[in-house]
């Protein structure tokens, strides 16, 4: 290991250490992981410290950051059930079906006169680089008791599955961007390969994963301990295959996620887990440790360095971005359903940008996007307001939501925001189930 590699491990793991430490005493305060991680990662940076610089550390941080991804998308997409998108689950579906195409376009066309000398292409993939949501950055938001469940059931199965579902568009306007590696192959190319391809490695990948799992378990093979081994080992296996069929590991992943969950949910005499035991707990911690050290990489060399350029283009796009670009198409998905206005503005409002648009937005400095250099400052600046002001606002909001809902029930009984909640899944923890 090179000196500097050497230095680049020690912080990261004497921030994790430190934070770790003091992890109790801040979980009571509006200070979140995200928040401490991405400061001292400004601080680390090339603009301080200089110990983590993405010139001489880009491979290890590029791992490290879609590993996290991999592993969340994977464990995400396992959580998927029917139920959860129709009867109760109706905020979830207008969400992901409505809001995320909406903001998507609502991005774009905003990028457009705020943001002169990107291209037409450019601009949509700022939308979509900006559209997922992580419901970690305000955890208290999708989690309080005492919101209606309906609400955090919704927001926490839309930050679990929109980042999988940007993902073809992410690649796709990638591709129409003459210069970069992706365009080389063409939209087509990227359509095959990319999506059709993946796809399919990640489907096989994930039903024969659960398959052999149940096999394995059935005759007595398989330790409760390294049968949470074998659910990271699918998902390496599904990202690494499909990385070298030239197609897209994300999205492998996340169809593998996908494959095993509906496989262990049919799978007899094992779909039903015995009671607190997920098959892929130890995934989605080491999924949600590595998220919240993407945030110290994003603090040092994506956000640090964007605040010695900024201006008033760029911080005016990320505070529209968090608010018109997201609030406006939730209300239009949302209108008609009978949630009242705070109810709309609560969700309109939490829909934090994190380790999706953290990964989208490396992968457009690693492909060498002509627009790049304003590119990444605008997704630096956007996800660092979210970091910021969903960080600080969850606590206070999630209160004076829940005292309106708590009231607002006691006066009409048949409020809609208290009807056809769905029952909380065992192992549906999409979004808090990250390191806070």
């Amino acid at each position: 290991m090179s000196g500097g590699s050497a230095w680049t491990g020690a912080a990261l793991a004497a921030v994790t250490g430190g934070y770790a430490l003091f992890s109790r005493r801040l979980a009571s305060t509006p200070v979140s992981a995200p928040m401490v991680f991405t400061g001292l990662g400004v601080l680390i940076g090339p603009v301080g410290l200089d110990v983590l610089d993405l010139g001489h550390d880009a491979g290890p941080v590029l791992t490290l950051i879609e590993a996290a991804l991999a592993l969340l998308l994977f464990t995400d997409a396992m959580t998927v059930r029917r139920s959860d998108l129709h009867t109760g689950g109706f905020l979830p579906l207008r969400l992901l079906a409505i809001g995320l195409p909406l903001s998507i376009g609502v991005g774009w066309l905003l990028a457009w006169p705020l943001l002169p000398g990107l291209t037409l292409w450019e601009f949509a993939l700022i939308g979509v680089i900006l559209a997922p949501t992580d419901a970690a950055l305000g955890k208290a938001a999708c989690s309080s008791p005492r919101l209606p469940a309906l609400v955090r059931h919704g927001l926490n199965v839309e930050s679990g599955l929109n980042d999988g579902l940007a993902l073809p568009f992410f690649l796709l306007f990638l591709a129409a961007i003459p210069g970069t590696a992706a365009s080389e192959e063409g939209v087509g190319g990227v359509f095959w390969r990319a999506l059709v391809l993946s796809t399919a490695v990640g489907l096989a990948f994930g039903w024969l994963g659960r398959r052999l799992l149940t096999i394995a378990r059935a005759r007595g093979w398989v330790t409760d301990e390294w049968r949470q081994v074998f659910v990271l080992a699918v998902a390496f296996c599904a990202y690494a295959v499909a990385t070298a069929l030239d197609g897209s590991g994300f999205i492998a992943t996340w169809m593998g996620g996908f494959a095993f969950g509906v496989a262990l949910r049919r799978e007899e005499p094992f779909a039903e887990e015995p009671t607190g035991e997920r098959p892929a707990e130890l995934a989605e911690y080491l999924g949600g440790l590595l998220g919240t050290l993407s945030f110290l990489v994003f603090g040092a060399v994506l956000l640090g360095p964007t605040l010695e350029h900024l201006d008033w283009r760029i911080v005016t796009y990320g505070v529209l971005s968090l608010t018109v670009v997201r609030m406006v198409p939730v209300a239009l998905a949302l209108a008609g359903t009978g949630m009242r206005l705070p109810t709309v503005a609560y969700v309109g409002w939490f829909g934090p940008r994190g380790l999706a648009s953290i990964v989208f937005g490396l992968l457009v400095v690693e492909e060498h996007v002509p627009g790049v250099e304003l590119l990444g400052r605008v997704v630096a600046v956007t996800i660092g307001l979210s970091v910021l002001l969903h960080g600080i606002s969850a606590p206070f909001l999630a209160d004076r939501y829940g005292a309106w809902y708590e009231a607002a029930r006691a006066a009409v009984p048949d409020l809609r925001e208290g009807l056809g909640a769905p029952e909380p899944a065992l192992h549906q923890q999409s979004g808090p189930r990250r390191l806070r």
